[in-house]
């Protein structure tokens, strides 16, 4: 056998490997049980029209003169919301968040707090979000889900 043919069948191996795994995944997210017409019905859209715009440019105005207002009049690194749910808030602003471990509940489950800041502030962010793990230790290595 050729270096090159071994190349070959290394590659079809690999790659029917990947399909097979692929397939796993689709069929456990259950495309054919929940369907798929509102994303079928959004592809056929012709992207953004006139309300989607006005939107748009409400929520800009929102963040200019809300989050980025409230920032910078108060002199604010960063602003702090218990969970992770601010991050999709912030990320449709183009404002960047990260959220770190903050504790567990009684039964295990973890919470976090996400950091938001302005454009540009992502290194800051990084700063605070690593001064808050240090001083709180609250990351636990979960060992159910270390592979052995």
């Amino acid at each position: 056998m050729s270096l090159t043919a071994s190349v070959v069948d290394t590659y079809f191996a690999c790659f029917k490997l990947v399909m097979n795994m692929l397939y796993g995944f689709l069929k456990q997210e259950k495309t054919n049980e929940y369907g798929q017409d509102l994303f079928i019905a959004s592809e056929m859209t012709s992207g953004f029209g006139k309300s989607e715009m006005e939107a748009v440019k409400m929520m800009d105005q929102l963040s200019k003169n809300g989050f980025e207002s409230l920032i910078k009049k108060n002199q604010l690194d960063a602003v702090l919301a218990i969970g992770s749910d601010a991050s999709p808030m912030l990320a449709i602003g183009g404002y960047p968040a990260i959220t770190v471990p903050a504790g567990y509940d009684k039964q295990g489950m973890p919470s976090g707090i996400c950091f938001g800041g302005l454009k540009g502030t992502e290194p800051k962010l990084i700063e605070i979000a690593y001064d808050f793990e240090q001083a709180t230790r609250a990351r636990k290595l979960l060992l159910a889900f270390i592979h052995t």
